[in-house]
């Protein structure tokens, strides 16, 4: 999870580059259509294409339309309509809401000092993410809406990982899901694609793509997808605080931008909480 940290903090930079040549939904499209074939044949590869267990494909495709298509979709229009600070401090609201949500629905067990981490997280992710400047206002609204409607989407998306059935390896998890959500996402940029002036695409917008499909799409998510299925959801979505935290400190290296104290402050209580969640003894996955 860490390598998925790192991995996600770094792809906010390499998007932001990226928009300089694709436009956002087209880049979304592309990336999960690229995604698609090459996952299709990497698992037919290592694990053949035996049936999955009964019911789990339907499933999985409901989890691949939420956690993608519904997802990707809100939280590209989000960002659009809102600014990045304020789609960040909103996101960072989601490990509190898949902890909370795990025990209402009886998926973990209540344990105080697992809460007590993520608020903790969460409150050093409000710092980092504030440090910068926010501004909830009327013309924000549409935007701030649409990113929390995402945060519930990718939280709904972790929640129901918990309850596949065995047998279904984090890898195959990936591409049914990945494949399910791929097709609306490239009709909502087909327009853009078909517009889009290919040959002023650079080596950099080529290396931006390659990136978010390979690292941030593939690997990522069959990493956390494995992480839910054998820690949980409240102590892999965790992690997530760390997100910002790496955000920042790329924007730093890569785009020049500069840091402020109170992120300081913040991500203390960031590292401090991630520690306190993920010492906790985990329950056999289910």
């Amino acid at each position: 999870m860490l390598l998925v940290v790192l991995i996600w903090g770094v792809n906010f930079s390499v998007t932001k580059g990226a928009f300089d040549s694709f436009p956002p939904l087209a880049f979304t499209g592309v990336r999960f259509g690229l995604a698609s074939l090459l996952l299709v044949p990497l698992v037919h590869r290592l694990e053949g294409l035996e049936p999955l267990p009964r019911g789990a494909l339907v499933r999985l495709v409901v989890l691949g339309v939420v956690g993608n298509t519904l997802y990707q979709l809100a939280w590209i229009s989000g960002l659009e309509r809102t600014t990045a600070s304020n789609s960040a401090l909103i996101l960072s609201s989601m490990p509190t809401i898949v902890a909370v949500m795990a025990v209402v629905l009886g998926l973990e067990p209540f344990r105080p000092k697992v809460i007590g981490g993520v608020l903790v997280a969460s409150l050093g992710v409000i710092l980092v993410v504030a440090a910068r400047g926010t501004g909830f206002d009327a013309t924000t609204t549409a935007g701030d809406l649409l990113s929390l409607a995402a945060v519930i989407c990718w939280a709904g998306y972790t929640l129901g990982l918990r309850g596949l059935p065995q047998g279904i390896s984090p890898l195959r998890v990936t591409m049914v899901t990945t494949v399910a959500g791929a097709p609306a996402l490239l009709i909502a940029g087909l327009p853009s694609i078909v517009g889009m002036d290919w040959s002023a695409v650079g080596w950099e917008g080529w290396a931006a793509l390659a990136y978010a499909t390979v690292l941030s799409l593939l690997v990522a998510y069959v990493i956390w997808n494995r992480s839910v299925k054998a820690v949980g959801p409240s102590r892999t979505v965790i992690y997530m605080c760390l997100t910002p935290l790496v955000a920042v400190i790329a924007a730093a290296l890569l785009l020049g931008e500069r840091p402020r104290p109170l992120q300081a402050v913040g991500a203390a209580l960031i590292i401090a909480g991630v520690f306190l969640t993920v010492g906790q003894r985990s329950e056999p996955a289910g």
